[in-house]
């Protein structure tokens, strides 16, 4: 069978899928803008890049993003038409429809099954909009957020099923497309993402970290930003830092901007919010993104991790931390509580409250063995729910669901 993957940026949430799927003997490409890697025997298409939303005069209000969508969809329309006239049409079309590169498929390929992942569907209420307690969106930006949908819309209406990793994520979409759409996360491989009690991390500077010595607070997010509490997050550490002079904060990020908007007067947030805490730089590491590898040891010796979030998309980082065993001090927005009961398999505080974060880490450094029983829920419930062996094969039987094909079709 040939399956053909589509996402703007590379593999992203596809890639553990789209490589069993090669090494099982299936014929796997991907269409994509850029790619972020290479897998052994998945062929990468690259279509033409298209520029960013564009400015225009002539152009109403809020379609520049719109607009965007368009042009992406287009390409990979061209893209799909031509491996159809070299006699390379797939049997079956996976894709993320966030970016519009699903909206043409089936105008290419109208009787090839199709499913769209189904991220996040932008509302101006009830998610990340609205979510700060001075974010009042304006009816402009209603008008924009509805816009955004626009190429989703679209895609709903052709593909022939969807799946969202949570349950929250697929609330978010029109109840009249809910029912065509799965739940099912992408899944974290648990040999790899394990709890190791001797695990260990050299720093750049030739220290080697070890779990409890000193104790470590960690906090991981793509880049450093209010979307992922790291305000909260550096605010509670100074806080902490001035009760127990021993903990040891390291934030994982870069400086950039990958939801919401930059701090005022630019730069990153990182170095604007630094200036007004006065934290000891010995007491407070910023790496950097990191490897896999370095995040995995990290997540290893982590005498607590901090994972807030806005009610927007949930992050690896959370599920791959709580599959090592961390002790997870979460938010207690919509995405975090689909996945942790607060006393149960991780902690719970308000996303705004930094006494209450602050306190909360400052007790588990008090007696961080008495929780252990949660570090051991949090991994079972990775175990139960979202191991990677297990995500792989509800995948499939959702392909099988949608192949309409005879039986010798289907993957196996």
């Amino acid at each position: 069978m040939h399956v053909a993957f589509v996402h703007r940026r590379g593999f992203g949430q596809f890639a553990a899928l789209a490589e069993h799927l090669a090494t099982s003997g299936h014929d796997v490409s991907l269409i994509c803008e850029t790619v972020d890697r290479r897998l052994p025997s998945v062929r990468v298409i690259l279509h033409r890049v298209e520029p960013g939303p564009r400015a225009d005069a002539q152009m109403a209000r809020h379609l520049g993003i719109p607009d965007h969508h368009v042009r992406i969809g287009h390409r990979v329309a061209e893209t799909f038409d031509a491996m159809v006239r070299h006699g390379e049409q797939p049997d079956i079309v996976i894709g993320h429809i966030g970016w519009g590169s699903m909206m043409f498929v089936k105008d290419i390929l109208p009787k090839v099954p199709a499913i769209g992942y189904c991220e996040f569907f932008y509302k101006a209420e009830g998610a990340d909009v609205g979510f700060a307690p001075d974010d009042n969106p304006d009816a402009e930006t209603r008008k924009r957020l509805r816009l955004r949908n626009v190429a989703q819309l679209l895609s709903l209406e052709t593909i022939d099923g969807g799946i969202s990793p949570t349950r929250w994520q697929k609330s978010l979409y029109p109840a009249s497309a809910q029912s065509r759409i799965a739940v099912c996360h992408e899944g974290v491989d648990t040999q790899i993402f394990r709890p190791d009690r001797h695990a260990s991390l050299r720093l750049p500077d030739g220290r080697v970290l070890k779990a409890g010595d000193p104790p470590i607070i960690t906090f991981v997010a793509r880049d450093l930003e209010p979307y992922r509490g790291f305000p909260q997050a550096l605010e509670a550490a100074a806080k902490v830092i001035r009760q127990n002079s021993d903990a040891l904060f390291i934030f994982v990020g870069g400086d950039g901007v990958s939801y919401g908007t930059p701090p005022p007067g630019g730069g990153s947030w990182k170095d604007a919010l630094l200036a007004s805490h006065d934290i000891p730089p010995d007491r407070i590491l910023f790496p950097g993104a990191i490897s896999h590898d370095l995040l995995r040891q990290l997540y290893q010796i982590s005498t607590a991790h901090i994972y807030l979030t806005y009610p927007f998309v949930l992050s690896w980082s959370v599920i791959e931390a709580m599959s090592c065993g961390a002790l997870i001090i979460g938010s207690d927005t919509q995405p975090v509580q689909e996945i942790i009961r607060s006393g149960t398999n991780g902690l719970l505080v308000p996303f705004f409250d930094t006494d209450a974060l602050a306190d909360t880490i400052l007790r588990v450094l008090q007696k961080p063995d008495d929780f252990l029983p949660l570090r051991i829920a949090a991994r079972k419930t990775i175990e139960n729910r979202f191991r990677l062996t297990d995500c792989l094969s509800r995948q499939k039987a959702l392909i099988n669901s949608v192949v309409r094909a005879a039986p010798s079709g289907s993957l196996r």
